[in-house]
């Protein structure tokens, strides 16, 4: 059952209202919010679209396609193989390993929420895996900017700052991925629906969702961290902001079955496989080719990474770079209470602060932090407030800009790429 809303500010009601004047008959068709949040996201698409063509034009035959492959044979490069394998195949019965005794790549890193969508999509629609995979991706993504609009105007941002923080939502430098066979579009959908209760205190609305993120991307454990926060934060201000019993379990609970559930896919993998290090065998089997087959040592990847960016590919000392680390670590800290993002209100900063910890203390930096940054999304929020057309216009530019490099770097196959999305 859902927990009771947050009161919205004065000025928030006001600006729904006039951000819909459509509602009830009292405006054109046009002025509906969802109206211009989907052109958007389909103009967004456009452009994406025609990016996408051009570097595939330019593809040369590779192991995945031939020469300038069509858009569907493109768009499910990379991860997009592997859910094709797990939707057809399932996971591996026993962990395969490489020649050296240490586990390899395999499918039991990729969680089954996105695949299963897809598969049952296939089997209504009756389209490949190629065309049904990027189908998906598309409506959830749009799903995904319908729900991150009201997010946006729930926390109380203007109608204004709302639409152009969509705006930057569908043109990031990693929007690309809205389009193709990866999860990331499904799980925003569902990590943007979260939020969303959350803010609300919905919390008996939030168990199924919190459920379905957990079996779309390896997030359950940041969420929980999330929910402690928010528990904590509501108890500390129940005499200001009354904290019912009712709520008081619900969001405890929840917190609970959030950290349950991002465990539970491990827990599979293990018995799976007679594995109990099978999850984490595999993930560790990525990072393999830049520093080895190393233990995984909570909050060492990123100052691995640190070393090895700085040492092998920029030919600086090391430890200049685990000192760059650290300072990008403590200006985002900063960043946390500056008054641009204390605008986004204190549940979407928890959120923030633990997707962070959870990504600083598991994860080694590669070309695929660009995507593993994205359900960090809500600080286009802060990004929307400046209003001026020069800064706005600047920042559709840049970010389009920044789509082509990352499309040129991370997308683009050239011989033998260690630099997958």
């Amino acid at each position: 059952m859902p927990g009771s809303r947050v009161p919205a500010p004065a000025d928030t009601d006001a600006g729904l209202r006039a951000d819909d004047t459509a509602a009830g008959g009292r405006g054109p068709w046009w002025t509906l919010w969802w109206v211009r949040v989907l052109a958007i996201y389909l103009a967004s698409r456009v452009v994406t679209t025609v990016i996408l063509l051009s570097f595939a034009a330019g593809e040369g035959k590779n192991a995945w396609t031939s020469a300038a492959p069509d858009y569907f044979s493109f768009a499910n490069l990379w991860d997009g193989r592997w859910y094709e394998i797990v939707a057809g195949y399932g996971y591996p019965a026993s962990l395969p390993v490489g020649t050296d005794g240490h586990v390899v790549e395999n499918a039991w890193a990729f969680l089954p929420g996105y695949p299963g969508v897809v598969d049952a999509v296939m089997f209504i629609t009756r389209q490949p895996w190629p065309v049904a995979a990027v189908l998906v991706s598309v409506l959830a993504g749009g799903g995904a900017a319908l729900v991150f609009h009201q997010l946006m105007r729930r926390v109380g941002l203007g109608a204004s700052t709302s639409l152009f923080a969509v705006v930057l939502f569908c043109v990031s430098p990693v929007s690309p991925l809205f389009q193709v066979a990866y999860a990331e579009s499904l799980y925003l959908l569902l990590l943007a629906t979260a939020l969303l209760l959350l803010v609300e205190r919905r919390y008996g609305w939030l168990f199924p969702v919190v459920l379905a993120m957990a079996f779309t991307r390896p997030s359950g454990l940041a969420f929980a961290l999330a929910l402690v926060l928010h528990v904590g934060y509501r108890w500390l201000r129940r005499r200001d902001d009354p904290y019912p019993v009712r709520e008081r379990v619900l969001s405890a609970s929840l917190a609970v079955f959030s950290g349950l559930a991002g465990l539970a896919w491990p827990a599979i993998a293990a018995v799976a496989t007679g594995s109990w290090s099978a999850y984490t065998d595999t993930e560790l089997a990525w990072r393999a080719p830049y520093i080895g087959y190393t233990h995984l040592l909570p909050f060492a990847p990123w100052f691995q990474g640190a070393d090895w960016w700085a040492s092998s590919m920029l030919g600086i000392p090391g430890w200049v770079g685990v000192v760059a680390l650290v300072v990008i670590v403590a200006l985002f800290g900063v960043l946390l209470f500056s008054p641009a993002v204390k605008r986004l209100g204190v549940d979407l900063r928890f959120w923030i602060a633990a997707y962070s910890l959870y990504l600083f203390a598991v994860f080694f930096p590669q070309s695929s932090t660009f995507r593993l940054l994205m359900p960090l999304f809500p600080l286009l929020g802060a990004l929307a407030l400046p209003r001026g057309r020069v800064y706005r216009v600047a920042m559709v530019v840049l970010f389009v800009a920044l789509q082509i490099g990352w499309v040129a770097i991370c997308w683009t196959i050239d011989g033998y790429d260690w630099s997958p999305p």
